[in-house]
């Protein structure tokens, strides 16, 4: 599709004029009936933005994908702040995967036909996945030739039906062919509805039974599915690939986030295996022992090491991927003991002085593997995965004998489960505020831009819901905006009166090299579509927006 990309650049002007002359309503007459009023709705090759302004007219979240970037320039300024717009295109749709949000409707109008017929079946999977259940896929097929360069290749109701069946929609509407709104005579238009049926998750199903019926001589496969929930809750930057139905992340972050899991339950001697003889494979003298003095909250993204931290530090991260590929990776499968279903491919790895818990030393031990089925399933259920796993844990633990001895109750597993020891530690951003007072500057409310004088640091995306305290969630905001607020998730309308607060805020207090260098490793990792080398403010508020709509969309969070 490229050169037909850059025609639609190289006439942005010109085509944006075309689809302009016409109304939504002149467009799309033929499929009235399944028109969406509400919901999150994914527009794909949006051009001047004519629908996707319309639809949120309606009262439906839109995004708008359109790689042709004139094009997305006048779709942009036309839609304003009404409609969230990403340079995208398929087949691949890396960026509207890195959202981590499921559709209500997608609308795939006057794109198909430009589709290579070889890569059609990669497109409609991609866009079957990112389907809500019950969502909608309504697809326009144009018929008659193009005369201007623009590339086309045959169409069909037949091709679409087959490729629905093959990934589990329903073709719900096929409207009668119809004749070009825009007068052409040799150019008809033909609109199909598919749907997702709600019909429950097979992974969901697959990973309930590892939790509660897989056999078990230690707690390892516990851990390494609640690494993955975690991971797939609040980190969209760790895809490194999807394709091909798998998803691939990075094998660094899988090994920090075990340890993290672990370390107040082997610090605090809590026996995670059935035979306490054999010890645990990650934690050895020159690792694990070498760095006892830290806490589970050191382990995280952004932290620098050095010395003989570093050098222990690299340690623990070898130990512990060995031991989960030993163990859970190699015991966890389906029908067959070769049927795994996760994989790992170590990369080589160079010994640092120095190292900086970021996206490129996370990614430099290689990738991990599972089904993008399982990878959705992760992140949308998540929040119910994840409770039956700290469940079935203690569960597991009571059971071992060195436990029981110790009399540990239930208030202690859990305690030593928990995910966060500092969960609302926003001390770091509230001494930041007062330096920047005491040097005589004008610190102001993110939410209403008023000066402060009582003040809190707001979670932006709340805490209770999303426990994540990096310095882009953490906002100075007046006592009393914070009460009001609480727990609830900020508007897409108080999202967009206070962006410029917001992004004055982050300007102002984040200045040094050191300090934006973890402001953006954190946000690379917590937000999508976040390069690595980014030092865009704006490109982490929009980023910021989508995570929003991501954690309303799977935890139904009220809005403040």
């Amino acid at each position: 599709m490229n050169k037909t990309q850059d025609i639609y650049h190289q006439s942005a002007k010109l085509y944006a004029e075309q689809y302009d002359a016409l109304s939504f309503e002149q467009v799309h007459q033929s499929w009235q009936q399944y028109w969406p009023q509400q919901g999150l709705v994914l527009d794909i090759g949006a051009g001047s933005g004519r629908d996707a302004l319309w639809l949120a007219e309606q009262g439906c979240q839109v995004i708008a994908v359109e790689p042709a970037t004139d094009l997305r320039n006048i779709g942009q300024l036309k839609t304003a702040e009404q409609v969230q717009w990403l340079s995208d295109s398929l087949p691949e749709l890396k960026a509207c995967y890195q959202l981590n949000l499921q559709f209500q409707t997608i609308l795939l109008s006057a794109v198909w036909m430009h589709i290579v017929t070889s890569e059609r079946e990669r497109a409609f999977r991609k866009i079957a996945n990112l389907l809500a259940p019950g969502g909608r896929f309504v697809l326009s097929l144009r018929y008659g030739e193009f005369t201007d360069g623009r590339v086309s290749f045959p169409v069909s109701v037949d091709e679409v039906e087959q490729l629905a069946k093959q990934f589990g929609l329903v073709l719900r509407y096929i409207s009668d062919k119809t004749a070009d709104s825009g007068g052409r005579a040799d150019v008809q238009w033909q609109t199909l509805v598919l749907e997702l049926p709600d019909d429950g998750s097979a992974s969901l199903s697959r990973i309930r039974h590892i939790v509660l019926n897989d056999s078990k001589s230690s707690t390892y496969k516990l851990a390494l599915l609640r690494t993955l929930v975690r991971i797939a809750d609040a980190h969209p930057g760790a895809v490194l690939d999807r394709q091909d139905g798998k998803v691939q992340i990075s094998l660094g972050l899988v090994a920090l986030y075990w340890i993290r899991l672990f370390k107040r339950l082997v610090d605090n001697n809590i026996q995670q295996n059935s035979d306490p003889a054999k010890g645990l494979g990650f934690v050895t003298a020159q690792g694990w022992l070498a760095l006892k003095h830290l806490t589970a909250d050191d382990f995280a993204v952004g932290m620098l090491f050095s010395g003989a931290e570093a050098a222990a530090l690299q340690q623990l991260f070898s130990d512990t991927l060995k031991t989960i590929k030993d163990g859970p990776v190699t015991y966890i499968w389906q029908g067959q003991k070769d049927n795994r279903l996760f994989r790992m491919q170590r990369g080589k790895t160079t010994r640092r002085d120095l190292v900086l818990l970021d996206r490129e030393f996370l990614e430099s031990y290689g990738q991990f593997e599972l089904s993008e089925s399982m990878w959705d399933c992760f992140r949308v259920y998540g929040c119910w995965i994840e409770p039956l796993l700290v469940q079935q844990w203690v569960s597991e633990m009571q059971k071992y004998q060195q436990n029981q001895q110790q009399n540990l109750t239930l208030e202690t597993y859990h305690l030593h489960l928990r995910w966060l020891d500092r969960q609302h530690d926003t001390g770091y951003v509230r001494k930041k505020v007062e330096t920047l007072r005491s040097a005589g500057e004008d610190v102001r409310s993110v939410w209403s831009g008023k000066p402060l004088y009582s003040y809190d640091i707001d979670h932006c995306l709340p805490f209770s819901y999303w426990p994540n305290n990096d310095l882009w969630n953490l906002l100075p905001a007046s006592s009393a905006e914070n009460r009001q607020k609480s727990d609830r998730l900020p508007s897409r309308q108080r999202l967009h009166t206070s962006r410029s607060q917001i992004t004055d805020w982050w300007q102002q207090a984040w200045q040094s090299q050191t300090e934006q260098k973890r402001f953006f490793t954190e946000a690379a990792l917590s937000l999508p579509n976040i390069a690595d080398n980014s030092t865009d403010f704006d490109l982490v508020f929009e980023a910021l927006q989508f995570q929003s709509a991501g954690i309303k969309q799977r935890l139904q969070v009220a809005e403040w």
